[in-house]
């Protein structure tokens, strides 16, 4: 758990943050996602892990059913502190050498976050040009990782594309993005 002054700070931040991108979140109001995330101090540490690795979160979306909130990582290129990753934990074993320090779905797990799909990706990118030097992994049809392979995603000449990879592979400028829904 973080002491009250990480969070009394952290959540000034996302204040701030909201309030500077107020096209992201239309007719939504601060004080609504502030009370939201005090119920859920655990959702709270999730929202530092993701600020900490570079994702700079902010509010995206409401959850029409329970009125919640949706984080999203809005940070203008992959998370810089979640990059030189594969995507999972068998491509992560499967390597015999060279291997990275993580997966981006262990990590995701491990900041209690979820790892975009492609529709959540295309959401993301209605909002700006994320990922124009870097890309990004997104969540995998087993169909897909079955046979090895893995999806990522960027933002080039005005369009989202969505590519493959083995999923063992990992780049500098590969990590990946995530929400948080609160």
């Amino acid at each position: 758990m973080l002491s009250g002054i990480e969070t009394e700070e952290l959540l000034k931040l996302l204040a701030e943050r909201f309030k500077s991108n107020m096209h992201r979140h239309p007719g939504m109001e601060w004080d609504a996602v502030e009370t939201r995330l005090r119920e859920n101090p655990g959702k709270i540490l999730s929202l530092k892990r993701m600020e900490e690795t570079g994702g700079e979160p902010d509010v995206l979306g409401l959850i029409q059913d329970h009125g919640g909130f949706v984080f999203y990582d809005c940070s203008l290129q992959s998370p810089r502190g979640r990059r030189s990753i594969c995507y999972d934990r068998q491509a992560l074993e499967s390597r015999k050498q060279h291997k990275p320090a993580d997966s981006a779905l262990d990590m995701a797990v491990s900041m209690g976050i979820e790892i975009l799909n492609e529709e959540q990706y295309r959401i993301l990118q209605q909002f700006g040009g994320f990922d124009t030097t870097t890309s990004s992994w997104i969540q995998t049809p087993a169909s897909i990782r079955k046979l090895g392979g893995a999806l990522f995603a960027d933002f080039r000449y005005g369009k989202v594309f969505v590519y493959h990879n083995g999923a063992e592979s990992y780049y500098a400028s590969r990590g990946f993005r995530g929400l948080l829904r609160i």
